[in-house]
């Protein structure tokens, strides 16, 4: 099956920053694709380029069978687009703003209306639709951005890191939504910094770092990558840290990690319950534990492993994926 979505070699520089290093990307049809980064990563340049806000410096891309660079035009016809800020005026209100889009589409002034309430309705926001968005919350803002980019029906959809400074229950509801829409056959790009959000909705998943893909495939195949289990200890005081650690060398596989805040102890392990039990046995007496668990790696330790940094670690001094402004295609 072709790719709805190609980049082969992407390059982006910005004078002496790098943004993108021959960044190469597919996503099938109806399929959903993580982009997985922290900040500079290069997840927002690349998605500025397939959405023909960027021309790239290198490579080439292609959305819908359509040349990003040769008929930018063409692309925008058939993709929607929600940026990492709610691209939406706050002078209008909710239905104003996606009537105004639904006309910029030149869907006709009945259409337009028609299909604003039906989106209103459809992201809960139908109560609220006709006061200035400056009274909305952040959720509601980032709902109607989304539903702003689905006023045309796009059938590629781009979402630069949608549930960015939500709270949780902003984030699950906007992830609901974001299933709904994949079931119903839309083709999807995902930039994300949380590793849940990647884990519950991709497909397939890309890790990018400074602008290159290190590492790709499923979420169960990227943590078979570093294989085995972790053992986590929490204990009742700091002073009990040095004790447990000692302990986790002798049957850890990889480095032990420990979080001094919440006096976790973690330790990568081959030998499962068996490496657990002899923990606790070694420990038996020696120190007080407050909790203790077997766990499968997390794409957080997937990141840490591969990078060697968190995915919430900003580049400091460098701008983010090289600027600032905000996207305004649908």
């Amino acid at each position: 099956m072709r790719p709805v979505i190609r980049a082969e070699g992407l390059v982006k520089r910005y004078k002496e920053v790098t943004a993108l290093d021959g960044l190469d990307l597919e996503v099938a049809e109806g399929q959903v694709l993580g982009l997985l980064g922290p900040n500079g990563a290069g997840k927002t340049t690349a998605v500025r380029i397939l959405t023909t806000l960027l021309v790239p410096d290198g490579g080439r891309a292609e959305v819908a069978g359509i040349d990003v660079v040769a008929d930018p035009n063409g692309v925008r016809s058939r993709i929607g687009l929600s940026g990492q800020y709610a691209a939406v005026d706050e002078h209008l209100t909710g239905f104003e703003n996606l009537e105004m889009v639904g006309r910029l589409y030149r869907l006709g002034r009945k259409a337009s209306r028609e299909r604003a309430r039906e989106l209103l309705e459809r992201f809960d926001l139908s109560e609220a639709g006709d006061r200035p968005v400056k009274t909305y919350s952040g959720g509601m803002r980032r709902r109607l951005d989304l539903a702003a980019a689905l006023v045309a029906r796009p059938a590629v959809l781009f979402l630069d890191e949608p549930t960015t400074g939500l709270d949780p229950r902003s984030r699950a509801s906007m992830w609901e939504i974001i299933r709904e829409l994949v079931e119903g056959g839309t083709t999807l790009l995902l930039t994300t910094q949380y590793l849940e959000e990647a884990d519950r909705l991709a497909d397939d998943i890309v890790v990018i770092d400074h602008g290159r893909a290190i590492a790709r495939g499923t979420a169960d195949q990227l943590k078979s990558q570093i294989g085995g289990e972790r053992v986590e200890l929490v204990v009742e005081s700091v002073e009990h840290l040095a004790a447990v650690k000692e302990t986790l060398v002798r049957v850890a596989v990889g480095d032990v990690v420990i979080d001094e805040q919440s006096r976790r102890v973690t330790a990568p392990v081959a030998g499962g319950s068996g490496a657990l039990i002899d923990v606790l046995r070694s420990l038996d007496g020696a120190v007080t534990i407050l909790d203790v668990g077997l766990r499968r790696p997390t794409l957080d330790d997937v990141f840490l492993a591969l990078t060697g940094h968190a995915t919430a670690a900003e580049r400091n001094g460098a701008p983010v994926d090289g600027a600032t402004e905000k996207e305004t295609i649908r």
